[in-house]
């Protein structure tokens, strides 16, 4: 977890109330963050990394004095117009197509005041921008900008300016051989042709994202009292997140906000948007969950805690929040703010004597099987985008999309595996070959007509094995699956079959005991393509619902029994 170090006198001002040092431990240990170390000038904090919002004084001030009932509730944040704009040429969809800005003026800065943005521009570039791959920051002096801003993506080699603390000008390509931040961040832009920069109408360049800020243009210092500021990245949904929780601390700071017109393909959105989101939130639903009786004004009260909002059966949560994606969320911040060890211990009054299911040994017998052939287990998540499981995969595989999706990145329940190994590949291109990786987990897909479904989808769980080297071919993966079917006793057939996510030729449809279980081969270099992947990969997805649910439980009970029992 990220650790940050909070000035302690900055933050008892912002808090609006000093506590005794044991006070202080026991109420920030309750609100849900690990504390470090306490003195009279620092205060030492791990926080979890869905509350990227408490990544500075500001933010850990305004969840805190939330939590005690000094300033509780929901904090009003306003953007006041201007006439500033940032342009997105077409230029940069290919490296890094979006951007979300703001401007702050009225700010004071000293040198501690400096020193905090620093702390949670870093502190969020590691831990929500996730080492900048996902979101890139930057922050630059106001009064050396010439607006309109242009986003663009350019050759490197004809872009030159001086880099932040580099002594003379070099090109945007050879920054990454020479600074120190180019060596580190460098492989985030490798193999593009273009390389994203920020331009300003004097055609001065602000930055190269997600590298480094110029010198000239990209360094705030004290005389500075009015700040631009923008986060690029692929999602417009997470930029803008980020870039509320950055201008919300630097208006508890004392600065005004103002909005950026970001204009792309002929279209303004903007930046940003300070108004709370509505998020349902039932009463039965929050005392079902934790046990309780409280009263609609209970739950206000303690909505109000968490310094979220509550409005006739609806959350007011605010901009800033990153980690409220469901009712599930709201209920966890009801439960801190009750207070943990104000819970109740009850003993259950039903006795169980409890025992692990025969499909989970099943699917732990196949892991160790796995493991054993000197494969690599990963555990990728439910939810995955579309353009993930349809459109890199070249696949019209029918989706279980989220009705209210809070970002792109994660639009729809997955229905196939293979997809996400690919991903997991691709964010590991830099680490040696060969890379033979496997996944069990859970799929959705849209119940047919046939089926019996409440809810309109189907689950089936299931095994992805995917073989990325430059030998991975169908024989290699062929003879994996062999293995792992016939370990377990099962005989199989392969048919020929077309799939377009597949080389034609090279695909084939698994078949046990009559029941199709499973799709075999050696991926498209299309989708190879998609996912950026230099080397050949192979690849099969085993239904292990139904080879588990159709196939073994009709073995004799003592083939069963010798493969799955617990000793």
């Amino acid at each position: 977890m990220p650790t940050i170090t909070l000035n302690r006198k900055v933050f008892e001002n912002l808090v609006g109330r000093r506590l005794p040092d044991e006070k202080l431990k026991d109420r920030i240990s309750m609100l849900g963050t690990d504390i470090e170390s306490v003195s009279e000038r620092e205060i030492v904090v791990e926080v979890f990394p869905n509350r990227p919002d408490m990544l500075s004084e500001q933010g850990f001030a305004r969840a805190f004095s939330s939590f005690i009932g000094e300033k509780s509730g929901l904090r009003p944040y306003t953007a006041k117009k201007s006439d500033y704009e940032v342009i997105i040429e077409k230029g940069v969809d290919a490296v890094r197509p979006w951007t979300a800005c703001a401007v702050v003026k009225g700010i004071s800065f000293d040198g501690e005041k400096i020193k905090e943005v620093i702390q949670i521009q870093e502190k969020l570039h590691v831990t929500y921008g996730r080492n900048r791959k996902k979101v890139a920051i930057g922050v630059y002096p106001l009064e050396k900008i010439a607006f309109p801003v242009r986003f663009v993506g350019e050759d490197p080699k004809k872009v030159s300016f001086q880099p932040l603390e580099f002594p003379k000008e070099i090109t945007g390509l050879q920054v990454l051989s020479q600074h120190p931040a180019g060596r580190e961040y460098g492989h985030l832009l490798e193999g593009k042709d273009r390389f994203p920069f920020f331009i300003d109408s004097a055609g001065k360049v602000l930055s190269m994202p997600p590298i480094i800020n110029s010198h000239d243009v990209g360094k705030i210092t004290e005389s500075s009292s009015e700040v631009f500021i923008e986060c690029s990245g692929f999602d417009y949904d997470v930029l803008h997140r980020c870039l509320c929780i950055i201008v919300t601390a630097l208006a508890d700071m004392g600065g005004e906000i103002y909005s950026v017109a970001v204009k792309k393909d002929g279209k303004a959105l903007l930046s940003p948007d300070l108004s709370p989101h509505k998020h349902a939130i039932a009463l039965d639903a929050v005392n079902k969950r934790l046990g309780l009786s409280l009263k609609e004004t209970e739950l206000k009260k303690h909505l109000a805690a968490m310094g979220i909002g509550y409005e006739k059966g609806h959350a007011l949560v605010p901009c800033y929040r990153a980690d409220v994606l469901h009712e599930v969320d709201l209920i966890e911040a009801v439960a801190i703010a009750y207070g943990y060890d104000k819970f109740e211990e009850n003993i259950p009054s039903v006795a169980t004597i409890a025992s692990e299911s025969p499909f989970a040994v099943f699917v732990a017998r196949i892991a160790n099987i796995l493991v054993g052939l000197g494969l690599l287990e990963v555990m990728t998540y439910h939810l995955a985008s579309v353009g993930m499981q349809q459109e890199k995969m070249c696949s019209d595989i029918p989706l279980v999309a989220l009705a209210n999706a809070e970002s792109l990145e994660y639009n729809t329940c997955r229905a196939w595996m293979i997809p996400c190994l690919l991903d997991v590949l691709q964010k590991n291109k830099l680490h040696e070959y060969p890379q033979h990786i496997f996944d069990c987990g859970t799929c959705f897909m849209p119940a047919k007509k046939s089926e019996d479904s409440d809810t309109g989808v189907v689950e089936h769980d299931r095994l992805a094995v995917a073989l990325c080297s430059e030998n991975a071919d169908y024989t290699a993966i062929r003879q994996v699956l062999d293995y792992v079917l016939r370990t377990i006793g099962v005989g199989y057939a392969i048919r020929p079959v077309e799939h377009p996510s597949f080389i034609a030729g090279r695909v084939g449809r698994v078949t046990v005991a009559g029941k199709d279980v499973a799709y075999i081969g050696e991926i498209h270099p299309e989708v190879l393509a998609h996912f950026e992947l230099k080397f050949p990969v192979a690849a099969f997805e085993l239904n292990m619902s139904t080879l588990f649910g159709d196939v073994i439980l009709h073995y004799p009970e003592a083939i069963f029994s010798s493969l799955f029992s617990i000793t």
